[in-house]
């Protein structure tokens, strides 16, 4: 029986996963349980070759944490949370296949996390994203502060930290945080047309630049490109590849197995 919590819809070889859990989508451990459940499975499914996160509605993609649950939190007590919300957000940033995040509505603090761990992002026009947490006297505790600087540079990371303050999706766009910004009743039209577009190459090409370009960024230069050249090299072994090279000299669509 499909979660409450994490509906998973197939269309062709995408795989979306809508959060619902009411009223702001908020990420609490029950969710994140059945989201790692799902996306286990996905990896395991060679049908699917993209992924697109969404939430439902238009007002809210994902809350972070409860905030009263952080009254009484202590240091040993703030790590152990920290420590499983980074676990989750980590399944999405090493998940093989290509993620899109859809972004719908308020993306703030735990939202954005999770939005940052995605590989492309694109949201409605109406969002608003940042992270509030130093009005909390608090910092973003499991990726924000590394992925976000990795992004857009620590300048607007530094800005959206120490503020506060939350941008439009204009702005994040324009600084580099989101790919496209559209009408709301385009969003999931858009991110399906993106998935398609990735889908009409090779899989496995894909899968390969995925893992070198995301790897890379924790190496240095020469490392990372020594993981370039063996994703290369191993891709050079593909079925697909064979079928790429041929469908471009023969002129035609190449009708890629993932194989």
């Amino acid at each position: 029986m499909e979660s409450e919590k994490i509906q998973v819809e197939m269309i062709q070889k995408v795989a979306v996963i809508t959060m619902n859990n009411p009223p702001a989508n908020a990420l609490s451990p029950e969710l994140r349980f059945e989201f790692t459940h799902k996306l286990t499975k996905l990896s395991q499914n060679d049908d699917v070759w993209v992924l697109i996160i969404t939430g439902s509605g238009e007002k809210f993609f994902a809350a972070g944490a409860d905030i009263h649950s952080l009254i009484g939190l202590d240091r040993k007590g703030g790590l152990e949370r920290v420590k499983k919300a980074r676990e989750f957000y980590s399944g999405i940033a090493y998940f093989k296949k290509p993620v899109i995040c859809a972004i719908n509505g308020l993306c703030m603090g735990g939202g954005l996390e999770l939005a940052l761990a995605c590989d492309i992002r694109i949201a409605a026009e109406h969002v608003k994203l940042g992270f509030p947490e130093v009005n909390l006297g608090l910092i973003p505790g499991a990726g924000g502060t590394q992925r976000l600087p990795r992004t857009i540079g620590p300048g607007w990371a530094n800005y959206l930290f120490f503020t506060g303050k939350a941008i439009s999706a204009q702005k994040a766009l324009s600084i580099g945080l989101i790919q496209e910004m559209v009408p709301s009743d385009q969003l999931m039209t858009t991110a399906l047309e993106i998935a398609d577009r990735i889908n009409s190459k090779g899989p496995l090409a894909v899968q390969a630049a995925k893992m070198a370009s995301s790897r890379g960024l924790q190496e240095t230069l020469e490392k990372g490109l020594d993981i370039e050249n063996e994703g290369f090299a191993e891709i050079c072994e593909t079925l697909d590849k064979t079928e790429g090279v041929k469908a471009f000299i023969e002129k035609r669509k190449p009708q890629f197995k993932g194989k």
